[in-house]
């Protein structure tokens, strides 16, 4: 019978560079870009070709939503890699896509080579889909799309979902690769990030139709009496068996077995093998995976074995499809395999010298992607201390370093599997309970991680990935579940000392009107069918009801309240103006909100200014603060620079302390630049680990500087902080431009990253001081309550899972974290006599210390209390703080 693998999207560790993060958090919800939720889900584009896999092209559309999808109001059309006229065939599709379901569309052929595809769902007989490049449209209508427009195309109502590829000049964000006569252009993750480069990627093709019907898979029977062979002889010295295709008989103790889950098979490992390994002189594996859902139930672990069957390699694992008649159970006394006392190789022949082997990982691991998890019951891990960081926060974009970078953190990485190919945000399965998660113990990135039992070394979904030695259950954690997590949570940030303290807060697209108060807005549901987040079809992006955004209010006020700063910078907040509304209405909420569990009068937001730019996003940034600690001076004003009209506009505001008078004036700006998930021409992604609109990004941080500049002039006040979400990691050349304006990076000294993507941290969450600022600054902290923490905490993901992981706690009350500085305002301040700093903040709070430039981070692990870290340092700075208030200041254009 077929041979079915269950299909698993999956984030690419190797796509660390040039990642693109939206100006929403990519993350934050399963976002698929369609209002119907259909999309390309794989495209192969050289049917028929010499040496193709299939006679025939075809598209693959999924639907990941929970109910069926009528597909009569839709069509599928193509247009060449040049084109800009109207698409040259068009499919009106029939019939629909069950929920979680496939369809499959049949193209034409170039030639008569490769294998029938399964029976197609439509066919289009039009000529589509070119090799070299082209784009694919699932379009919201069945008549022809007139002349689409060329460059990146996304948010068109006319369509669904478009993939373009090669040397299209259509496309979302970005082109995917070309693929070649052996690969398609597959779907890697369940979340559309309407970047076709980061969304797809090449693969064996997996054509499916909407019956579940995939081609068959197991190897054909060869002719010829059976050969007896070890497992390492089966295994051989490279990455393909030399006995593939062969019929052999082989002997082996079952160490895994998986009759559940979707793996359909067991691990068998030569008697007496493992234990204290030289890698460089073990060559061939010992262990072997059997592919027999008809053998498996006899497998159990530990017993000795005797199979017959054929060899093959699938998607890079070796292994033996073994019939219902071959397994032999023996009887022989034999020593056990133990488990390779080593730790895993990064080196790509070391890992296939233990795969399928019994391995107890040697050396410390750290958990660095957790993002899986919510989805596969997967966690990746990195050897060593700390997770794997982004290359752009510690490297220069596009340098050899970055290049050697981006390798070794693809090499380092590995995925500590559940035993199981379950998909637990499918429909069918979101009432199985998710392993490893729960509210007690969370699985946190930068995590120490420690082994309590043996893996086995497996290679599965394009990845090497440890697996527990059965399908882990948590009715079965207590003896099943490998390993343990380090608890890195901490209840409140570390103590950045100062006369007040001023934090940066991205708060998650918090958005006051929900999606029932609009017309035409569509949804994310939990396994109840019940809305939970907006999807599209309107202007607002948060909560869909009201119960919705009382959870999502929960845990953002719980952390706002807990980080305990005096000025809050927000980020991603509601401009209610867009809705009808006064513009700071979402704002007032929030600040109601805030105050019924702090206390009535403790905190006050800024007003908007007078004037405001004409056609702002629907997400600006705003200020909050402690009306018993500081008072604001001045109106606050907002820097109309035409640089930001693909941005937020920058939000500046001066405070003092409440009892302290002109010398304790500061001016704060708040920000959130363009995103890095699309753009055209000069905002084209380069490929250098900056992401697409970088160049926009330049021209906002220059003029940011000039806006800066400009009210230092107008008010007199030097202490100067650039705070907000930056989209551009350290190194990269927005950040370059505000550093070279004489401006210090304050969170590079805690050693603390603010955010988690494609397995890696980094910072796009800044505050920025002026040189008069920084020599006030006690300390600073980034704390770590968001980034690391699963998405499935997050309140866009209650009533998901069977399990429970909601709490009105801070963690994951966004995907960002908050950054917060201490500043010694008053004269009078006490100096510390190790630095000569007025004020002093707690260990290893990221304190400056004059004297020299911008340190490295240091290396203390995420979230610690105590942190060690290399102080930011730079030169000798003076303090002058000039009187006046802030005077209204509007930019010219740019």
């Amino acid at each position: 019978m077929p041979r079915i693998h269950p299909r698993r999207f999956r984030l690419g560790i190797a796509a660390l560079a040039g990642a693109a993060l939206a100006a929403s958090p990519l993350l934050a919800v399963p976002a698929f870009a369609a209002s119907t939720g259909v999309v390309i889900n794989e495209a192969y584009v050289n049917g028929g070709s010499v040496g193709a896999t299939y006679l025939n092209k075809f598209v693959e559309l999924y639907n990941p939503t929970d109910t069926a999808v009528d597909l009569s109001s839709m069509s599928l059309q193509y247009r060449s890699a040049g084109g800009s006229a109207n698409p040259s065939g068009v499919l009106p599709l029939t019939g629909s896509i069950a929920a979680g379901g496939h369809y499959l569309i049949q193209g034409g052929s170039n030639a008569g080579n490769g294998a029938a595809l399964p029976t197609p769902d439509a066919v289009m007989s039009e000529s589509f889909a070119a090799g070299a490049g082209g784009t694919l449209f699932l379009s919201n209508q069945t008549g022809l799309l007139i002349a689409p427009p060329t460059g990146s195309l996304v948010n068109d109502p006319a369509i669904v979902d478009l993939l373009g590829y090669g040397t299209s000049n259509t496309f979302e964000g970005s082109a995917a690769a070309r693929p070649s006569v052996t690969t398609s252009m597959t779907r890697t993750t369940p979340v559309d990030t309407d970047v076709n480069s980061d969304d797809f990627a090449l693969a064996a093709p997996t054509p499916q139709n909407t019956g579940g019907e995939v081609p068959p898979e197991e190897p054909e029977e060869p002719s010829g009496p059976a050969v007896e062979a070890t497992i390492a002889e089966i295994q051989g010295t490279t990455d393909t068996s030399p006995l593939a295709g062969e019929t052999v008989v082989t002997r082996g103790v079952v160490t895994a077995s998986y009759p559940t889950g979707g793996f359909n098979g067991y691990v068998i490992q030569t008697p007496g093998t493992g234990g204290s390994l030289d890698l460089a002189t073990h060559t061939a594996s010992d262990g072997l995976f059997v592919f027999s859902s008809a053998t498996v139930p006899q497998a159990t672990i530990g017993a000795y074995v005797e199979v017959t069957g054929v060899v093959s390699e699938y998607q890079g694992l070796t292994e033996l499809t073994v019939a219902s008649d071959g397994l032999t159970a023996l009887t022989d006394a034999v020593t056990p395999p133990a488990p390779a006392a080593v730790a895993l190789p990064s080196d790509p022949a070391q890992r296939e010298s233990l795969e399928s082997m019994l391995l107890a990982p040697a050396g410390d691991y750290t958990v660095t992607d957790n993002y899986d998890t919510n989805y596969y019951g997967s966690i990746v891990l990195t050897a060593g201390a700390e997770p794997l960081v982004t290359p752009t926060s510690v490297t220069e974009p596009g340098s050899a370093e970055y290049t050697a970078l981006v390798a070794a953190n693809a090499a380092a990485a590995v995925t500590l599997d559940d035993g199981a190919s379950t998909n637990f945000n499918s429909a069918a399965n979101k009432s199985k309970p998710l392993p490893y998660l729960t509210v007690e113990s969370p699985v946190r990135i930068g995590a120490a991680v420690t082994f309590t039992g043996p893996v086995v070394v497996d290679y599965r979904f394009g990845a090497w990935s440890l697996q527990p030695t059965q399908e882990l259950t948590p009715a079965n954690a207590a003896t099943v579940q490998p390993a343990t997590f380090e608890n890195t949570r901490t209840p409140e940030p570390l103590d950045v000392g100062g006369d007040a303290t001023v934090a940066s807060f991205n708060v998650l697209n918090y958005f006051s009107t929900t999606g029932d108060e609009l017309a035409g807005c569509t949804y994310y549901t939990d396994r109840d069918g019940d809305p939970v987040t907006v999807n599209s079809g309107c202007d607002a992006r948060g909560a869909a009801e009201q119960e919705d955004l009382d959870r999502q209010q929960a845990k953002i006020v719980s952390a706002i309240n807990a980080l305990d700063a005096d000025v809050v910078s927000l980020e991603e907040i509601e401009n209610s103006s867009r809705f009808g509304l006064d513009r700071d209405a979402s704002l007032a909420e929030l600040t109601d909100t805030l105050n019924a569990a702090a206390g009535a009068g403790t905190w006050a937001f800024v007003p908007s200014p007078e004037a405001v730019p004409a056609g702002e996003d629907v997400i600006r940034t705003a200020f909050i603060y402690r009306a018993a600690v500081v008072e604001t001076v001045g109106d606050s004003v907002i820097d109309d620079d035409t640089a930001f009209s693909n941005a937020r506009y920058p939000l500046a505001q001066a405070f003092q302390l409440i009892d302290g008078g002109e010398s304790t004036r500061f001016l704060t700006i708040v920000n959130h630049f363009k995103s890095k998930g699309s753009g055209t021409g000069e905002d084209a992604d380069q490929n250098d680990g900056q992401g697409a609109s970088n160049a926009s990004r330049v021209r906002q941080a220059t003029a940011l500087v000039e806006f800066a500049d400009g009210l230092v002039t107008d008010t007199g006040i030097d202490r100067v902080l650039l705070s907000g979400d930056f989209n551009s990691y350290e190194k990269e050349d927005p950040i370059d431009v505000i550093l070279a304006a004489g401006y210090t990076d304050l969170g590079e000294a805690t050693g603390k990253k603010s955010y988690a993507f494609d397995g890696a941290v980094g910072s796009l969450d800044h505050v920025f001081a002026s040189q008069a600022a920084a020599a006030d600054v006690t300390g600073t902290d980034i704390w770590n309550i968001n980034s690391v923490e699963s998405i499935a905490l997050e309140y866009s993901r209650y009533n998901y899972n069977a399990v429970d992981l909601y709490s009105a706690d801070p963690y994951r009350s966004s995907d960002h974290d908050p950054v917060v500085v201490g500043l010694a305002l008053r004269e009078d301040a006490p100096v510390d006599p190790g630095t000569g700093l007025p004020g002093t903040g707690a260990p290893g709070a990221g304190v400056p210390a004059p004297g020299a430039v911008a340190g490295s981070a240091g290396s203390g692990r995420l979230a610690a209390t105590g942190t060690e870290a290399a102080p930011v340092l730079f030169g000798a700075l003076a303090l002058l703080v000039l009187g006046g208030g802030m005077a209204l200041r509007r930019r010219r254009s740019a």
